[in-house]
């Protein structure tokens, strides 16, 4: 299995040479359908950066409440969207807004470089996902990712947690 660190360059290359408009439009028409985004009420998105799936245009969906992440040291945080956001020091933009308890989330839409065939994600390196999710597992999780970022396998840590489901472009 290849070194995370020197995958996660390769996977970030490929991807900024992918139609990010095209595979955010067909992802959010499959996650619209998707059982999990159906039945669910409490929702946490990501704030997309430059190159990843764009999934904002869920949160035009009524009856649904949405979350963003704010990252809190080595704790990733909880907080309701009220539309305002600003740049963190790892350069992501986060909600303006107080955390909440994570438990009330019923669906988290997780971030991901590339996804294998058993769900296992490639993610940024920092842990914080895999640490939210080992708390609030009662949570679905969805990665969306570019088709072309599917993988047979990726290597595996004890702490990885895979996701619920994988929606591709």
């Amino acid at each position: 299995m290849e070194n995370k660190t020197a995958l996660r360059i390769e996977i970030k290359n490929k991807r900024k040479l992918l139609d990010r408009e095209s595979a955010s439009k067909s992802i959010l028409e499959k996650i619209r359908k998707h059982p999990a985004f159906i039945n669910s009420k409490n929702v946490m998105l990501f704030y997309p950066t430059r190159y990843e799936i764009n999934l904002l245009d869920l949160m035009d969906t009524d009856g649904k409440n949405f979350y963003f992440p704010k990252v809190d040291g080595e704790n990733m945080l909880v907080c309701p969207n009220n539309g305002d956001f600003e740049k963190s020091e790892l350069n992501i933009y986060e909600p303006c807004s107080n955390p909440v308890d994570g438990s009330i989330l019923d669906l988290i839409i997780v971030p991901a470089l590339a996804v294998d065939k058993n769900n296992y994600r490639l993610g940024y390196g920092g842990g914080f996902y895999d640490r939210f999710l080992a708390k609030f597992n009662r949570a679905k999780t969805i990665a969306p990712v570019f088709k072309e970022l599917l993988v047979d396998s990726l290597p595996v840590e004890d702490y990885d947690i895979p996701v619920d489901f994988v929606i591709a472009s």
